[in-house]
């Protein structure tokens, strides 16, 4: 695995060459189920012991490698595939950081953001899906997080519309709206 800013350099065996399959993905979950693989910038080494696994893992790797024309949803579909047979499969799989209550509100938070941000949500809402006070809520979240959630949640935002911006011809009163921001006035001030 190569993290992000990290530069690499390797050959392979003359006698035993090696078949590349290159993959880049990111999100909300990926630290978390990296995390669960054993994968970290110190041990970026994938090794397996469940061969049925590590077989299926294989050939959604290379699905995914081999069909980039498919449409998005479809891959990410065999992405999430890919990540549970990582998960299930690393030797080195470790449970999450001793299985506190606060991880598990953290990992539903962030799954409100990724699964609501165009939506016209709030800190109240995050905390309120999760069933916490505010303040609480805002504290474990800026424990685990190292941002507040209306810091998260503007720099969620942001990513995906500057995402939009280069990956579409949308109007930016289309961007504006489609990132949960109904006024461009608003959106403008944020990005």
């Amino acid at each position: 695995m190569i993290h992000p800013r990290q530069i690499n350099t390797y050959w392979a065996d003359r006698e035993r060459p090696w078949e590349y399959a290159w993959v880049e993905f990111d999100g909300l979950r990926v630290k978390e189920a990296l995390e669960l693989a054993g994968l970290t910038p110190d041990s970026p080494v994938y090794r397996s012991d469940v061969k049925e696994l590590n077989l299926k893992l294989r050939e959604e790797l290379l699905y995914i490698a081999r069909h980039p024309d498919q449409s998005p949803f479809h891959l990410i579909g065999h992405m999430y595939l890919f990540l549970d047979c990582l998960t299930r499969s690393a030797v080195s799989r470790k449970a999450l950081r001793d299985g506190r209550i606060q991880d598990f509100y953290i990992r539903e938070a962030l799954s409100f953001v990724e699964q609501n941000f165009q939506n016209d949500i709030t800190v109240e809402d995050m905390a309120s899906f999760c069933n916490l006070n505010r303040s609480y809520f805002g504290k474990i979240f800026r424990d685990a997080v190292g941002k507040s959630p209306q810091e998260f949640l503007i720099a969620y935002r942001m990513s995906k519309a500057a995402e939009l911006l280069r990956r579409t011809e949308l109007a930016i009163k289309d961007i504006s709206s489609g990132v949960g921001y109904p006024s461009q006035l608003h959106f403008s001030r944020a990005f």
